[in-house]
């Protein structure tokens, strides 16, 4: 079987960077990352990781950074952590200068070509743990992912999140923590697509649940999408979600078959629900106030306590909206009680809509200490 790889770098990632010089060439100047030794040993425990150091040294063994001043230090930093059960298979360093422009020098892949066998070695499903977007250009490059480490001396995560082309699509955690590393890797990546083809609609969801807030919808129903939006932005779920639909008789097949792929997209992201917490929100929204619960507990119901007096809100009609909820509730095998009470007819869905988005953020997050089935009956 094809082996994951964690290349990680060492400064602002392992050991905190010197802010002077950059270059760890002293006793002194050593310091760990916080909790760096109880996190990577419970990675090297728990999950099935090669561990690859890869370093970028600047000008090691001329004057300016004498071998002699290295190597001890680099020396007591590996025996430390093998010392705690974290061994390196591998350590790559590249000595020369930014400005040489090496193929071997970070983000180039020359040092590191031998994991590219695709036999040997399963990039799609490794890492690249570092403090610096050439660390992710590097990610990027191996056909892998990069988990950023916000050190002192690196961007900060605005500044990643911006529009940086060279990064694009690579980065999958961004953080300061050892403890989130370690959660992230150990918990499976709860991601799910699903394809409807009907003669009515056409639909294609892809859903990561731990996501960012990213949305992607387009349903030809404008008001639609701003509802289906809330559940991304608000939910901390990144959705994708393409509908074509027979518009031309009505938008009641678009909108309900929609639901139903959008409920089993929850259903097969959660997967064996391990450590999720299950369970409700209250959300007020001006005048308005709206309550959520959910439970996604494998059975289908739903509780509808909202009135609505116009025909419609945008392009959607308010008929559909009890409709939307009873075919996301059977799609998830998901129990929903909804209650909404205010007089501005958008203000209440919307609210709806969010409060939705919550509940759902809150029953499917999970705990890494406690990876148990809530349910006393063994199965959900």
């Amino acid at each position: 079987m094809a082996k994951k790889v964690l290349f990680i770098d060492r400064d602002g990632t392992l050991v905190k960077e010197p802010p002077i010089d950059y270059q760890l060439d002293a006793f002194e100047k050593l310091e760990y990352y916080p909790e760096v030794f109880t996190y990577m040993t419970k990675i090297c425990k728990e999950l099935d990781y090669e561990l690859v150091m890869v370093t970028n040294q600047d000008g090691l063994g001329t004057d300016s950074f004498p071998e002699n001043t290295f190597w001890p230090v680099q020396d007591f930093i590996i025996r430390c952590f093998a010392n705690e059960g974290v061994v390196f298979d591998a350590v790559h360093i590249d000595r020369s200068f930014p400005s040489e422009n090496l193929p071997t020098r970070k983000p180039g892949t020359a040092m590191l070509e031998s994991y590219k066998d695709k036999a040997k070695y399963d990039l799609k499903n490794s890492f690249v743990l570092g403090d610096r977007l050439t660390d992710m250009e590097l990610a990027k490059n191996l056909g892998a992912k990069g988990i950023y480490i916000m050190d002192d001396q690196s961007l900060g995560a605005d500044e990643i999140k911006a529009d940086k082309k060279e990064v694009e699509g690579s980065i999958a955690l961004i953080t300061n923590s050892w403890k989130d590393i370690y959660s992230f890797l150990k918990l499976k990546n709860r991601s799910a697509e699903i394809q409807r083809n009907t003669k009515e609609t056409q639909i294609n969801i892809a859903l990561r649940l731990d996501g960012t807030g990213k949305a992607n919808i387009q349903t030809g129903l404008h008001f639609f999408d701003h509802m289906l939006e809330q559940i991304a932005r608000h939910g901390m779920v990144d959705l994708d979600i393409q509908v074509k639909g027979d518009l031309e008789v009505d938008e009641h097949h678009t909108i309900e078959d929609t639901a139903i792929a959008l409920g089993e997209v929850f259903s097969k992201a959660l997967g064996d629900k391990l450590g999720v917490e299950r369970y409700g929100f209250y959300l007020p929204m001006d005048d308005c106030l709206a309550q959520v619960a959910i439970d996604f507990g494998g059975r289908s119901w739903l509780v509808w306590e909202a009135n609505f007096k116009r025909e419609k809100i945008g392009d959607m009609p308010t008929e559909m909206f009890y409709h939307f909820f009873k075919s996301f509730a059977d799609g998830a095998k998901a129990n929903l009680n909804i209650k909404a009470e205010g007089k501005n007819e958008h203000h209440k869905i919307e609210a709806i809509f969010k409060a939705l988005a919550k509940a759902i953020k809150a029953a499917v997050k999970r705990d890494i200490d406690k990876l148990v089935l809530p349910s006393t009956k063994g199965i959900l």
